[in-house]
């Protein structure tokens, strides 16, 4: 029988059970998947940390796996065309991924990149798409410089690849340790902290840039606002996908899954992203890879702020 983690109240992992469960067969719509690899975000335990509207419990946890299919509904092709039992597929927002097996619509599901391993195709499409509409909302064009907060995270290592696709200058925040981390995807690395506004005139001059054309913010701080602000005179080349209070007091952008028009382009990218990940343009770094029935201990690894890169789980 198939086993899946479930939040059965609002709370943190330790709460969650590691369940048995019985797969629905699919029908006309739908594949069932054999997860080989789960995704694991800080959103898995964000979303059911504390009650929120609409939400009710028990929740099956987890929102982008890879695997492959083990059925297919009648007459169901999956996103990327025609698939067969034995395909090797990703999926993206699902609810429930942090499962052996999962039945989910055909249209969260796409081929799997072959340049990727299984924990790392998992990992893909939330930090990835997340990334693309970052860059998309703030209009970035090639030759420009961009200041991005956070740019070691997974989802500034998504935007500094595809900003460097693109011919676009980013000058990334992190800690000296990660340095290196944002010089092997094409980014000016400076250290986040006091000082910092004087650090990105200094790199921005080095980089014989004029100006920051926009601002990416991933880590919500009063200093990554009050920085992007000084150096981004229009709001709407700010985006945050870590401070929504403050976008809405200042006017600038903040995106997130949850809301219809970044769903919609989320959706809209996906195969983009897959095409890029299969010819080896766009890789995801994976720090570490946990038993499935070990989500609680992966999230931990999360929450610490120093994952080093993408954690999956695997059944």
């Amino acid at each position: 029988m198939a086993r899946h983690w479930i939040a059965p109240d609002f709370g943190s992992p330790d709460t969650w059970c590691f369940e048995e469960y019985d797969v629905s067969a699919p029908g006309p719509g739908e594949v069932t998947i054999r997860v080989l690899a789960a995704g694991v975000n800080p959103a898995d335990a964000k979303h059911v940390a504390a009650p929120r509207p609409g939400i009710e419990m028990p929740v099956p946890i987890g929102y982008e796996i890879s695997g492959v299919l083990a059925a297919i509904g009648p007459g169901t092709e999956i996103v990327t065309g025609s698939a067969s039992v034995g395909d090797e597929v990703i999926a993206f927002r699902v609810r429930g991924g942090y499962a052996t097996e999962i039945t989910v619509p055909a249209q969260k599901v796409l081929r799997k990149p072959a340049a990727l391993t299984h924990p790392e195709a998992a990992n893909l499409l939330l930090a990835g798409t997340t990334a693309a509409e970052m860059l998309h909302v703030v209009r970035a064009e090639p030759g420009e410089t961009l200041l991005l907060h956070g740019a070691s995270g997974a989802v500034g290592v998504s935007v500094l690849q595809q900003a460097a696709l693109r011919g676009i200058r980013v000058i990334g925040t992190a800690s000296p340790s990660r340095f290196d981390e944002v010089r092997r995807f094409g980014g000016i690395p400076v250290a986040h902290g006091d000082g910092l506004a004087d650090r990105v005139a200094a790199a921005l001059d080095a980089a014989g840039a004029e100006r920051i054309d926009a601002a990416l913010d991933g880590v919500g701080t009063d200093e990554a606002i009050d920085v992007s602000q000084a150096f981004v005179a229009d709001p709407s080349r700010i985006v945050t996908i870590a401070a929504p209070a403050a976008a809405a007091v200042h006017g600038f952008h903040a995106i997130a899954g949850s809301m219809p028009e970044s769903a919609r382009f989320r959706d809209g990218v996906r195969e983009h992203l897959v095409e890029l990940a299969e010819r080896g343009a766009l890789v995801v770094p994976v720090a570490r890879v946990y038993p499935l029935d070990q989500a609680p201990q992966a999230l931990a690894l999360l929450a610490s702020g120093h994952p080093g890169g993408k954690v999956a789980l695997v059944p």
